[in-house]
C-alpha cells in the first residue's frame, strides 16, 4: 500500500541550531519511516530576506543538507532536493498567483511582523508580500495528504487550502487539501533566554565542537530568582531545565530537579550534567558531519538525485493541470 506524503522545507539561511532540531529534524527524522517525504532546501524563499546578497545562499545550501543528514534524515527514506533545480515550483507559483486575490496576501498574520522584525532590510517587494503563494505552490506542487508544521504556521497552510479549494472551484476537483500534522513543541530558549537564534548570537549549533558546546552552557541563563547556590531553585522557570527534558534520561532529571528544589545541586552542577547529555546527544550527528565533510561531493549527489525524483514526480501535477487551462501546447 502507498504511504501518504509528507512535504516540507527549510530555508538556508546558516548552520542549523539546537532549536531547529527539536523544533524540525528531529519530527522529519520520526516522519521519514512512515510517510512518502518530500524535503527541500528553499533557496527562492530566502531569496524574500536576502536578495541583496544572493551569494550567501549557495553556499548555504550543502551546509544545510549536511545538517540534515548529519542529524539523521537518511537520502534512502526521503526525498531531499533544492527548491530552485526545480522549475515546476516557477510555473505552478505563476499560475497559481493568478488566481489568489490580493486580500488574502495582505491579511497574512506574519506578513507586517517580519516587516518589523527585519527593518534593516526593504521588504516591501513583491516577492515577500507574494512568498506565502510560492509556499503553497512548494506544498499542492506534490499534492501531500500532510504538512509537519508548528502552531504557529497553521495560519500559512490554511491560505495553502484556500488557493487549492479556489483553483477546485474554478478548473474541477484536482488538488487535495493537505491537513497539518502539528509538530510537538519543543521548548528551546537561547543563552540568554530569549528565543535560540542565529540573529541573537545565543544559539548552540548543531556543528559546534563539544568545547564550544562546554563554553557556551556554562554561560547559559539559568533561574534568575536564585542568587546563591543555598538558595532553592525553580526548573519550571530555568531556562538549562528544557534541555535536561530533551535531552538527560528521567531518573538523572528527577534527581537534578529534587536537588535544584532543595538546593543540594547548584546551577554549575547542572550545567556540567546538560554538558554530557549534550556530548553523547551531539556524538553521532558529528561522526556523520565528519563522513560526509570526507566526501562532499555526497551532498550534491545526493541533491541531485532528489531534484531528479522532485522533478519527476512535480512533471504529474503540471502535466495535468496544463491541461485543465488549456495550455497543453
Amino acid at each position: 500500500m502507498a504511504r501518504e506524503r509528507i512535504v516540507s522545507g527549510m530555508r538556508p539561511t546558516g548552520p542549523l541550531h539546537l532549536g531547529h532540531y527539536f523544533g524540525v529534524l528531529k519530527n522529519w527524522i520520526e516522519l521519514q519511516n512512515e510517510f512518502d517525504c518530500f524535503l527541500f532546501v528553499a533557496d527562492w524563499h530566502a531569496l524574500t530576506s536576502e536578495y541583496a546578497k544572493p551569494k550567501r545562499i549557495k553556499s548555504f545550501v550543502p551546509e544545510l543538507v549536511k545538517d540534515w543528514v548529519a542529524a539523521g534524515l537518511d537520502p534512502e527514506h526521503c526525498v531531499i532536493f533544492q527548491q530552485s533545480r526545480v522549475k515546476n515550483h516557477a510555473e505552478l507559483h505563476l499560475l497559481l498567483s493568478m488566481i489568489t486575490p490580493l486580500s488574502w496576501l495582505e491579511r497574512n498574520p506574519t506578513y507586517k511582523e517580519i516587516k518589523q522584525e527585519l527593518v534593516e532590510k526593504d521588504l516591501s517587494t513583491y516577492g515577500f508580500l507574494g512568498y506565502p503563494v510560492l509556499m503553497a505552490t512548494d506544498i499542492l506542487l506534490y499534492r501531500p495528504a500532510w504538512v509537519p508544521v508548528g502552531q504557529d504556521q497553521l495560519p500559512h497552510l490554511e491560505l495553502t487550502r484556500e488557493i487549492a479549494r479556489r483553483f477546485n472551484h474554478l478548473y474541477g476537483e484536482f488538488f487535495p487539501e493537505p491537513l497539518a500534522k502539528l509538530t510537538p513543541a519543543a521548548k528551546c530558549p537561547g543563552l540568554d533566554g530569549r528565543k535560540m537564534s542565529k540573529s541573537y548570537g545565543n544559539a548552540i549549533y548543531l556543528g559546534d565542537a563539544i568545547d564550544d558546546v562546554r563554553d557556551k552552557v556554562m554561560t547559559m541563563l539559568t533561574d534568575t530568582n536564585r542568587k546563591r547556590k543555598t538558595d532553592p531553585g525553580n526548573p519550571d522557570i530555568c531556562n538549562l531545565f528544557p534541555y535536561h527534558v530533551l535531552m538527560t534520561d528521567a531518573a538523572k532529571q528527577e534527581e537534578i530537579k529534587a536537588g535544584c528544589l532543595s538546593a543540594s545541586w547548584g546551577c554549575v552542577d547542572c550545567k556540567k550534567t546538560l554538558v554530557e547529555s549534550l556530548a553523547v546527544f551531539l556524538e553521532p550527528i558529528h561522526a556523520r558531519r565528519k563522513a560526509l565533510e570526507a566526501d562532499p561531493a555526497r551532498l550534491w549527489h545526493i541533491l541531485e538525485a532528489g531534484d531528479r525524483l522532485a522533478t519527476e514526480e512535480s512533471n504529474k501535477t503540471l502535466t495535468a493541470i496544463r491541461e485543465r487551462l488549456n495550455f497543453n501546447y
